[in-house]
């Protein structure tokens, strides 16, 4: 049994990932600012608390065998947010970490560190261009995970596709809620672009595969994502279909819409920034090969698979999320003025 700590603990994949290292018998230690709100909470150490704060950090270190560094300010929090979290925070747990002995640094990092790529699929080699502050500091937090790698440190870098699954809310919470409510789905361009998510539970065996195999094939970066995965259409129509409406996805002129989307963006009437609409319209795939030899990894999820277990989730779920409302992956974000779009679906 591992000591494991946890930043983020009290969010989407923290809460997901707690649970998958509890069923294995580790002790959990969760460092996050928000209260970690759940049913498994007396089976944790807790730590509330923001990891730009090092002496926090540093007390939250003791004892720990491993750290999963899943904390991050996401893209709706302000540029100072996000860099002074995804940055400073970062250099903070890492360095703390290496100043404690800490036998392995998991860093859950993003395949937003790609940017908006000109080929399919995307290797771990392949360039980084974060778009907008949080692939920009995305980018500079790897960096520094690297330069402490590259000085000995067990580091392990993972690049998850966007992932779903139980809790997880933010932007889908807006495809489910037209789905529940018998709408159709715009979808910007025709559909056939292929766009590959993950489910939660495969990135948690992925991070679970880097805290047991031996060091030397875990030392490295990774893209984590589905294996099965056909086009957008497709794969958002199984929801719809699962929804059992008869509606279908409708596709709209992607640039027109753009542009739409983001005057809406800059006039804080919308939810979705610029990474969801500008990758939206477009291939968006990685290849997991690398993972799949060097760690064994075998996503048991499809896209559909993924999909439509997170929307059974939120429909069980219903009565507590309608109450909720923020800017995290666990909460349902505003629609803003697209909630007046969902009449016309």
């Amino acid at each position: 049994m591992a000591r494991v700590l946890l930043t983020g603990g009290a969010g989407f994949l923290g809460i997901n990932l707690a649970r998958y290292l509890l069923a294995k018998d580790h002790d959990i230690v969760s460092l996050d600012i928000e209260d970690f709100a759940y049913p498994e909470r007396d089976q944790i150490n807790e730590i509330t608390g923001d990891i730009r704060d090092r002496a926090l950090v540093d007390r939250a270190m003791d004892g720990v065998d491993f750290v999963v560094h899943c904390a991050a300010a996401l893209p709706l929090y302000s540029t100072e947010e996000i860099f002074s979290t995804d940055i400073d925070g970062t250099r903070n747990v890492i360095d703390s970490a290496r100043q404690s002995g800490v036998q392995r640094f998991i860093h859950i990092s993003s395949t937003a560190v790609y940017g908006i790529p000109d080929h399919h699929p995307l290797y771990e080699d392949d360039a980084r261009v974060g778009v907008g502050p949080y692939g920009e500091a995305k980018v500079e937090a790897e960096d520094i995970c690297f330069a402490h790698r590259d000085e000995g440190m067990t580091v392990t870098v993972i690049r998850p596709k966007s992932f779903v699954g139980p809790e997880r809310l933010g932007v889908f919470a807006l495809f489910y809620d037209w789905a529940k409510d018998g709408r159709g789905f715009p979808m910007l361009g025709d559909g056939s672009n292929r766009y590959q998510l993950l489910d939660v539970e495969d990135l948690c065996e992925a991070i679970c595969l880097c805290m047991t195999l031996p060091e030397d094939a875990i030392n490295d970066t990774f893209n984590i994502g589905a294996k099965d995965f056909m086009t957008m259409g497709e794969d958002y129509q199984a929801v719809l279909d699962y929804a059992g409406f008869g509606k279908k996805v409708t596709g709209l002129p992607a640039e027109p819409a753009i542009c739409l989307l983001r005057l809406l963006e800059s006039l804080q009437l919308s939810p979705l920034y610029k990474w969801v609409y500008e990758t939206a319209a477009k291939d968006s795939y990685v290849s997991i090969q690398k993972a799949e030899e060097q760690l064994g990894f075998r996503p048991k999820f499809s896209n559909k698979d993924a999909l439509i277990r997170n929307y059974q989730w939120y429909l069980d779920n219903l009565d507590a999320i309608e109450s909720q409302s923020g800017i995290s992956h666990r909460t349902p974000w505003s629609q803003g003025i697209l909630k007046l779009a969902k009449l016309l679906f």
